[in-house]
């Protein structure tokens, strides 16, 4: 439970990866909540970012990349243990945050693919508001589905479980198969368009797209592996806490790798972020 009075360490501190554990854990936590936090900023305070539909998704998958990252400081600070029985548990609130992640990938790429293939519908139908209440949706439907299982009787638990497990591999694959069919098509579209700004921004948000899911599925691919075998065989490997899971580590990894993705890909996000976060963290001083 997570309102205990004393959560232990999650090390020992008995041998040197102990240490090296533990201080990875707060170098992560910290490096993933400022750059993911930079971006919320900076897309935020912009509104030139704001009023592109793309940077909506960037930000809502960022505000879960930020709580990912603070959610690090106890997940992998303290030995708990997520799952069925739970140690000093979460109820899975703070994991779902990936979840959250997981389904703004989705809808982006869905985004993404109505605005190449058929743009003259996304230009009169997918407003601004639209795409908010997308992100909203992401929100509300993983945590009304934790809230509904978190309540239930264990059965009735394990069931829902078990359809969200099988709603990943779903997704997994899904974003896969679009991901190869948006860059294929995009790519044949760009070849044919003159050079403009319109031209560029496509080619920007593309290239954003291809990187993003590319990391999400080299970093979710162990983990994933990991739940079929476990859904398939009833066995699997198991670790002592989620800091000592590398599964569950590189999973949460993607926390600082996709905003990182943003910021690298997009000129315009990268001077934002320069402009309203780091050049106020690292003034330069003045030369008498």
């Amino acid at each position: 439970m997570l309102l205990n009075a004393t959560v232990p360490l999650s090390v020992s501190f008995s041998c040197p990866e102990d240490f090296l554990i533990f201080i990875f854990h707060i170098v992560f936590a910290t490096s993933a909540a400022l750059v993911a936090g930079s971006v919320v900023v900076a897309i935020t305070t912009t509104r030139s970012l704001r009023s592109q539909n793309r940077f909506i998704f960037m930000l809502n998958t960022s505000i879960s990349d930020t709580l990912t990252g603070c959610s690090v400081y106890y997940l992998g600070l303290f030995d708990v243990q997520e799952g069925y029985p739970s140690r000093n548990g979460s109820f899975f609130i703070l994991p779902s945050f990936l979840g959250v992640n997981v389904l703004t990938f989705l809808c982006a790429q869905i985004d993404r693919y109505v605005a190449v293939c058929h743009p003259f519908f996304y230009s009169r139908h997918v407003t601004r508001s639209v795409v908010v209440g997308t992100c909203a949706f992401c929100w509300i439907q993983t945590y009304a589905t934790l809230t509904i299982r978190n309540v239930m009787p264990l059965s009735k638990s394990a069931e829902i479980t078990a359809f969200g497990v099988m709603f990943l591999q779903i997704v997994v694959l899904t974003k896969l198969a679009m991901t190869v069919k948006l860059y294929v098509i995009a790519r044949n579209q760009l070849q044919r368009e003159a050079p403009s700004v319109d031209r560029d921004n496509k080619k920007e948000s593309l290239r954003t797209i291809v990187f993003v899911v590319l990391s999400f599925l080299t970093l979710w691919g162990p983990s994933f592996v990991s739940i079929l075998v476990r859904q398939f065989s009833g066995k699997g490997l198991t670790f002592r806490n989620e800091a000592t899971n590398p599964f569950t580590i590189m999973a949460r990894f993607n926390a600082l790798v996709t905003p990182s993705v943003y910021v690298w890909s997009s000129p315009a996000l990268r001077e934002a972020v320069w402009r309203t976060v780091w050049r106020r963290m690292c003034p330069r001083r003045r030369v008498r």
